[in-house]
């Protein structure tokens, strides 16, 4: 007796099951099936449950390819970055697939690190016809964003520069963050500081650098030294604090990310410099391991879910309605005290009844 190509499939696994193949099990047309697996098209309870049904005994899944090409859009977007040297970004890139996996949208991952690789990069996102571009780096080759743009792709910029006015940007204050961390050293009573950062390049270091020093400056003082380490990673931290303690004695030290100061930390150890008793730290970001207890950071806190899902939900909202304008968004930072840092100096209150 001569199978159908529906118990081949099942039997020996070696053919993809079809639309049409679901359609005959299901005694419905193709359109039919079609409208539903397609989201908010119109079909019946009725027939919805038998074509599911009929779906789940074939084991069928939907071509996503093929209907990209009935329907214009592919549900990938394109999340770009030149992070993926940074072990800790491994946390920011999670939340980015799974908030995008939850929509039903798929990442197509690009590098920008290498040369060249903003051409590449866009020449991939126009290739696979992203719907849109999420760009989740402080510091993308100059002209990315604008040539996305240019290219008719929605783009939502993570972490880069306050008041951009290219695409929309999601980030932080982080001259604010600068300026918090002088703030809390100088409560402490600290006055010798420095700043170590990532790329020189790189807006966010740029900008957290220039926020330490005008806070240091309100207070009639300047940074000992500012230095940039070339890149986000623990080894740059730590080479790059060795570096910098063989010219200066700081009391503390603000670094551009938490990466760094970890690195910064593990030199401070392997000199001899007990932390903070001797030496304070201060990182940027509060990522999972800054807590870790081997380290108990204190950092600056910038909220990355929320930055992710805003950034996510207005690309949703954008695909959902080509009018909607997307909207980028300013998050508030805090200082998240730990161990790295001494103790405020009390504030002692001036005694009442003395003339």
């Amino acid at each position: 007796m001569r199978r159908s190509s529906s118990s081949r499939h099942r039997a020996g696994g070696a053919e993809r099951v079809t639309a049409q193949q679901v359609a005959e099990a299901a005694g419905v047309s193709i359109s039919a099936v079609s409208r539903t697996f397609t989201k908010d098209a119109s079909v019946s309870p009725r027939m919805r449950a038998r074509v599911l049904a009929a779906a789940e005994a074939l084991g069928y899944r939907p071509n996503q390819l093929a209907r990209s090409l009935m329907t214009g859009r592919t549900e990938l977007v394109g999340l770009v970055s030149s992070h993926f040297a940074n072990p800790a970004f491994m946390d920011v890139f999670d939340l980015f697939t799974r908030e995008l996996q939850r929509r039903g949208l798929r990442p197509l991952i690009a590098n920008l690190s290498e040369d060249g690789g903003a051409d590449a990069a866009l020449d991939m996102m126009l290739q696979y016809s992203v719907d849109a571009v999420l760009i989740a780096t402080s510091a993308p080759p100059e002209g990315f964003a604008e040539s996305c743009a240019r290219a008719g792709l929605p783009v939502v910029h993570v972490f880069g520069r306050a008041g951009s006015q290219v695409v929309p940007v999601v980030t932080v204050d982080n001259v604010a963050g600068g300026r918090l961390v002088a703030e809390a050293m100088l409560a402490r009573g600290l006055r010798q500081l420095a700043f170590l950062g990532g790329a020189g390049i790189d807006s966010s270091s740029i900008d957290r650098a220039a926020g330490f020093s005008s806070g240091l400056e309100a207070a009639g003082l300047q940074p000992m030294a500012v230095e940039f380490t070339g890149n986000y990673s623990h080894e740059h931290g730590r080479r790059g604090m060795h570096d910098l303690l063989d010219r200066h004695r700081p009391q503390a030290v603000f670094c551009g990310d938490d990466i760094l100061a970890l690195g910064a930390l593990d030199a401070c150890r392997e000199r001899g410099l007990a932390v903070p008793q001797e030496i304070g730290i201060v990182g940027f970001d509060d990522m999972p391991l800054a807590a870790w207890s081997g380290y108990r950071l204190t950092t600056v806190r910038q909220p990355m879910a929320e930055m992710v899902r805003h950034a996510i939900d207005q690309i949703a909202a954008r695909l959902a309605d080509p009018h909607h304008p997307i909207e980028g968004r300013l998050f508030d930072i805090a200082l998240v005290e730990r161990d790295t840092l001494p103790p405020p100096h009390p504030v002692i209150p001036a005694e009442a009844g003395i003339s």
